[in-house]
This record gives C-alpha cells, structure tokens and sequence, in this order.
C-alpha cells in the first residue's frame, strides 16, 4: 500500500461520522458488508469497513481493480444498483459476481466538488434484496456528496494544522489563512450539519436517529475546532478575541447551559455548581460562557476521575469572579507555559483538539480587561480563575474587533 493510499486511509478514519454512515447503509438495506473504498486507476482500496459477512476484507486491503464493478463507477461516474445479479440482464454473466459471489449490489460515486473522483460508498450481501425499489440510491448519494465534503473538510484541516506548526516557528500568521479557514472549512461543515438535519427529518427508527444525531455531533465537533482555529488566529495576528460587551441579564442561564452540556457528555464526573445573581453584569454572553466551556471540559478531562469539579461564579469587591476547581494538579514548571498555545498538563491524557482551549480562554479574559490566573498546589488541587471589574465594563460598554 503506498502514501497515498495511507494518507486517504488517515482522512477518512479521522471522520468519525463514517462507523455510523456505514450502520445506518446496513440497516436501511438489510446488507451485511459495506465500505468507503478510495479507488484509482490500479487498485480497490477498502478505507472503512463494516462486515458481518467475514468476508474477509479490513481496512487497508486492496482488490484488484478489474475484479470490482467500481472501475466501470469510476469511468462512467454513475451509481450501480443490483437486486438480484443471477437474474439481472446486465451482470448475471458479468466475471465480478462471479468473482466476489453476492447477489444484491450497491455502489455511488463518491466525486469532489470539482468533479475528480475519490472512490465508492458501497454494500453488497449474497442475498437479493430489493434496491431498486427504494429510496436507498438517492440517501446513499447523498451521504457520498456530504463525505467528499468531509474528505476535503479534513484535507483542509491537515494542510491547516501544517501551516499552523509553520507559522509559530517564524512567530507570524497571514490574515489570508483566517479567510481560508472561515470559506474552505466552515461551508463544507454547514453543508454536513444541514444534511444530517435533514436526516433526522426523514428516519423513523430510534437506531437510526441516533447515528444521524452522530454524523451532526461530529459536524458540529468539527466546526468547534474550526472556531478555536480562528479565534487563535485572530489573537496570534495581535487583533485579540473580538468582544461585544452589553448587559446580560441571562448570563447564569448561559453559564448554567454550559455546565449541563458538559456533564451530559461526561455523566460520571461529578460537577457541582455555585452560581450567585449575574443580573447586573455587562459583558460578551456567548465569549463568556465559551470560556467557561473551555475550563471546564480541561477539568473534566485533565483533573482526578473521581474528585469533583467545582464551578462558582460570583460579583465579589466590585469584581466578576469566575472559578473552575478540579482535584488535579498540574507540575510546577507547566505552569508558567499553560496559556500559550498548544499546551496541555504534563503527563495529561492524549487531548481531544488542538490544545488551544486555554489560549483561547486567555484571549477572552483579556478582551474583558479581567485575567485567568491558575493555581495548583497539593492536596487542594487546581483552580483557574477569571475576573473582570463590574464597573469597569460598564464604563466601556462597547468593545468590537
């Protein structure tokens, strides 16, 4: 198997939503084999699998070319459907039922949008099932238009990361790359999230919703590491995280929201939550609870599993006061070094990200005139701090980038 290969491999073992892609073809089909196969002038290359067959292909494992109907897919562009290939006039004789002996086929284009071709979205099974009858061409089409966007989404973001690991080494960032993020990346990702909405819209079964609901988290996943990407972007090209600070009188809802969203992705951990009356406060709503997003899922993920973490948020001296406490601790000499960008704890888990959820944490404090301060000692643990002055932010009301 050469780079190329690989490389198409690594892409789409990166989209997460594709396990789910592929259940959701089995099920609506009844077919027990299906794949995401990059195809090429010389070879069939399975990048995804699901195989309750034991037809004995795993991802990695290529095909001769001439012995697969997607040669001809590959040529021509056009999907192949078969109900029964032994009674079917156009591939009963054909050498690749006879090769791989199945009786029900499906296979569609997967095309960039320029039109190049990528590979096949495809299942078969050695029963006949009945394909064409249904309205399982047209879904499967359109989950192979809303993976080539993920394709070139993921590309994109590679290529993206590169440039980034690039450009801290020379201390500059280019304003073009904010521009190509915010149109090569967010518009494949709406496209994604509207598509999976649609989804939702359409399947019935319990089983089914839920793996739509996957394909929209990951979109939605995804979008969340594009933001960070912009956002540090912004903040490396000196310009800061652009603000709006106004009255919000619904900042405890906000930050309420965020702490329920993070405990229903981590049921386990125990988060306990003291929040006082916000009403008075003047501040950039969603920039805030942002930042609170950040600290906590780092408490979540980097503190002990099974010490508490503690969120309070109150007015004290004059002063907004935001803390997150987790019962972690993070080494002396990391501390100095934690809201730079790409840092993590040391001797933390593997992060989920681009390890700029501090960073970003950082740039909001100080888009408020406040700061995020940390702590860590023994047998108290660690606690990140964000405080901003009451009056202060309502003497300067507006603050936009």
């Amino acid at each position: 198997m050469g780079q190329t290969a690989a490389a198409d491999i690594a892409t789409i073992s990166r989209i997460s939503a594709v396990p789910a892609i592929l259940q959701v073809i089995s099920e609506l089909t009844g077919l027990r084999f299906a794949a995401v196969a990059r195809v090429t002038e010389e070879a069939w290359t399975a990048c995804a699998v699901l195989d309750r067959l034991d037809f004995g292909l795993q991802v990695g494992d290529e095909l001769d070319l001439v012995s697969t109907l997607c040669n001809e897919i590959r040529q021509g562009h056009h999907s192949v459907v078969i109900d029964k290939a032994s009674e079917d006039p156009l591939y009963r004789n054909h050498h690749t039922p006879q090769a791989h002996p199945f009786e029900s086929y499906i296979a569609v284009p997967i095309l960039r949008t320029d039109g190049r071709f990528f590979g096949t979205l495809c299942a078969l099974d050695p029963n006949p099932a009945p394909l064409k009858s249904s309205t399982i061409q047209s879904t499967m089409e359109s989950f192979a238009r809303m993976l080539a966007l993920q394709i070139e989404a993921e590309e994109n973001l590679q290529r993206t990361e590169a440039a980034l690991i690039k450009e801290r080494k020379t201390t500059e960032l280019p304003e073009q790359f904010i521009a190509v993020l915010g149109h090569d990346l967010r518009n494949p990702l709406f496209a994604i999230s509207a598509g999976a909405e649609m989804l939702l819209r359409k399947v019935s079964d319990p089983a089914n919703e839920q793996r739509a609901r996957h394909i929209l988290t990951s979109a939605r996943r995804a979008t969340k590491l594009v933001d960070d990407v912009l956002d540090f972007a912004r903040g490396s090209l000196g310009r800061g995280i652009p603000v709006n600070i106004e009255p919000c009188p619904d900042l405890e809802d906000a930050l309420r929201h965020v702490i329920s969203e993070i405990q229903s992705i981590h049921p386990r951990r125990i988060i306990q939550s003291s929040i006082g009356d916000l009403s008075n406060i003047h501040c950039d709503r969603e920039r805030v609870a942002q930042l609170l997003s950040n600290l906590l899922a780092n408490a979540v993920v980097h503190g002990t599993p099974e010490g508490p973490v503690e969120v309070s948020a109150q007015v004290e001296d004059g002063h907004f006061v935001l803390s997150v406490k987790n019962q972690g601790l993070i080494a002396e000499d990391a501390l100095p070094h934690l809201f730079q960008p790409y840092s993590k704890p040391t001797g933390a888990t593997p992060q989920v990200g681009l390890g700029l959820g501090l960073y970003i944490a950082s740039q909001i404090a100080q888009s408020h005139g406040g700061k995020l301060e940390v702590s860590s000692i023994e047998q108290k643990g660690t606690l990140f701090n964000f405080s901003f002055p009451v009056l202060a932010a309502i003497e300067n009301p507006t603050r936009q980038d």
